[in-house]
């Protein structure tokens, strides 16, 4: 593939996005109790994979507050499980759309050009927030991660799937975003047969070390209690698998 860092540069939207990350750090500090650990983790530059686990809407924002301005995420075209009023933070951010249900080169040419500007990268492997425990990876990330040799920096988003109920009842939230020490990178050549076959054990190591930073009953299908594996069944079913959006 050829990388055209002309079509695709790296920042984007500079003036808008340090404004927004204003906006986003005045509200957490208005609303909630934000707790960061494991700052002294975050690299200086990239090419970088962030990953964390996608349990609400908000995780997105607090991906913001906790790294660089010049983060570039992948995320949905279609947002159903968060509300419609946040929709115009997505459009102005500007995201590097996925079409869930189908495998979009443009997505993957585009993500590749931003590593390849040792970019940063903001990507939560789910693929969606329908459940609030932590799920398989979707192919992508692992895709991603073995075709650019980037590094990948874990981060595990605690409370906000609970934060405007917290709010409704006159409480103050409490969330954290737990920083995890940058992995990898993987190197395989993906037109080798046996090193695509590894691309699920790439995927599953990732999940792993989300999975470490969050607390043992929100691990899912990661956990090491069988109770909790057990409590999570069915959450890992993808919504979208036999849907395709436009």
């Amino acid at each position: 593939m050829k990388i055209d860092k002309n079509k695709y540069p790296y920042p984007r939207k500079k003036v808008i996005r340090s404004i927004l990350r204003t906006l986003i750090n005045i509200v957490f500090a208005l609303l909630g109790d934000f707790e960061i650990i494991g700052e002294e983790n975050l690299p200086q530059q990239g090419p970088l994979l962030v990953v964390g686990n996608h349990f609400s809407f908000l995780d997105p924002l607090a991906m913001i507050k906790i790294t660089s301005w010049k983060l570039e995420f992948l995320g949905g075209t279609r947002t159903p499980n968060a509300p419609g009023t946040v929709e115009w933070l997505r459009h102005l951010w500007g995201i590097i759309p996925v079409f869930r249900g189908s495998v979009s080169r443009d997505t993957f040419v585009i993500s590749e050009t931003v590593l390849a500007q040792n970019g940063m990268l903001g990507i939560f492997p789910e693929g969606g927030s329908w459940a609030n425990v932590l799920r398989p990876a979707r192919p992508g990330v692992a895709f991603l991660a073995a075709k650019t040799g980037a590094q990948i920096l874990p981060v595990g988003f605690h409370g906000f799937d609970s934060f405007f109920a917290q709010i409704r009842k006159f409480k103050r939230p409490k969330v954290t975003a737990t920083i995890g020490k940058s992995f990898g990178p993987y190197k395989l050549d993906l037109k080798n047969r046996r090193d695509r076959e590894k691309l699920d054990e790439i995927a599953h190591d990732i999940m792993l070390h989300i999975a470490r930073l969050l607390p043992p009953e929100k691990r899912g299908y990661y956990s090491d209690d069988p109770a909790i594996r057990d409590a999570a069944k069915g959450t890992e079913i993808y919504p979208w698998e036999n849907m395709q959006e436009a």
